[in-house]
């Protein structure tokens, strides 16, 4: 029998269709030959390919935009968004409009193009979040931005044009509606019941045990109670924390290992699929940090959304998160050199 489930976040709902239900080793990804590296951009020795760098880690303090990086930071080349300018906002008529001003970066995760986020070595891992810390940190004193998104595209069916491993990160001189959605949600949760959601959810997934994937001392992986997508997988921190920018360099090489470690799970469990991951954090202003907690969505993309999810917002699923939560728990998992690639 086919089950309806409600998100308690933002309200959505969502078919659990049980009848159409699949088990992980009908998902497939699909593998494609890699480019030669001499022809990427992000390769060591191709940085003249690209905008000059605004952060790299250089252990041999080797000359910026030139080889001897094991992480690099760059302007996109085709950005969304461009930095320059101001947002002279304005009415037409009934309509609005602004400048399209904002920042638009790369993180070039590492210099080996055949080696994805669950190849590299845990320090590597490490440097990406480091990364992504330093990045909020500096565009947060842009006054024009409201909100800074962290985003990982991976293969070619998750929106990648390249296939050198990178994530993304875009600051907006707006809010997005999927994050106002999720920030009203969770203030009517808190003006009901005086407390975080999110931290609700990470208790009772605790508690239940039912969706958990792995815990460590700060941080949960679990599959959500209404996914919209199978092996929807989230990342939170156990303890209230409204902005992610705010985590204490002690958790960083936690937060790198369950991350890491979830993606090889995935990896290995539904051979190599290429997905989509999103960092959600507090807007940029400060407002919303009672009821409000940073998270990181993984959705392998499985499945594809048609005509019935656009015209209803419902998402039709034909896995539950209990079956994809123990199978992913079972996952044995391998040292990095023996883990498959994760590209499509």
């Amino acid at each position: 029998m086919p089950e309806l489930r409600k998100d308690p976040i933002v309200g959505r709902w969502v078919i659990i269709s049980t009848e159409r239900g699949k088990r992980p080793s009908d998902f497939s990804g699909t593998l494609k030959r890699k480019t030669e590296s001499k022809l990427c951009p992000f390769c060591p020795g191709n940085e003249s390919a690209t905008p000059p760098e605004i952060l790299a880690f250089r252990p041999n303090s080797s000359e910026p935009n030139r080889p001897g990086w094991t992480l690099r930071v760059i302007s996109n080349k085709y950005p969304a968004l461009r930095i320059e300018g101001d947002l002279n906002r304005e009415g037409v008529g009934i309509f609005d409009k602004m400048n399209g001003v904002g920042a638009h970066e790369v993180i070039i995760e590492t210099p080996e193009h055949e080696k994805d986020l669950v190849d590299i070595s845990p320090k590597q891992m490490e440097d990406v979040i480091w990364a992504y810390l330093n990045r909020c940190i500096d565009l947060k004193k842009d006054r024009r931005f409201r909100y800074i998104l962290i985003f990982k595209n991976q293969g070619e069916a998750a929106g990648a044009s390249l296939e050198h491993s990178h994530s993304q990160l875009i600051a907006t001189p707006i809010v997005p509606k999927r994050v106002i959605e999720e920030i009203e949600g969770a203030g009517k949760y808190y003006g009901y019941k005086e407390r975080c959601v999110f931290c609700d959810m990470v208790k009772q997934e605790i508690a239940d045990n039912e969706r958990v994937v792995i815990k460590n001392s700060s941080y949960i992986s679990f599959e959500p109670f209404a996914p919209r997508f199978p092996f929807e997988t989230w990342i939170l921190p156990i303890k209230h924390s409204p902005a992610f920018e705010d985590t204490k360099k002690e958790d960083i090489p936690l937060l790198a290992s369950i991350l890491q470690e979830t993606l090889k799970r995935l990896a290995k469990a539904l051979n190599n699929p290429p997905y989509n991951y999103i960092l959600h954090t507090s807007p940029i202003d400060g407002y919303a940090t009672q009821e409000y907690h940073w998270h990181i969505e993984i959705m392998p993309k499985l499945t594809r959304v048609a005509g019935f999810e656009w015209g209803t917002g419902f998402y039709i699923n034909p896995t539950t998160p209990e079956d994809a939560a123990n199978y992913l728990k079972e996952i044995e998992i391998s040292t990095p050199d023996k883990i498959p690639s994760l590209k499509s």
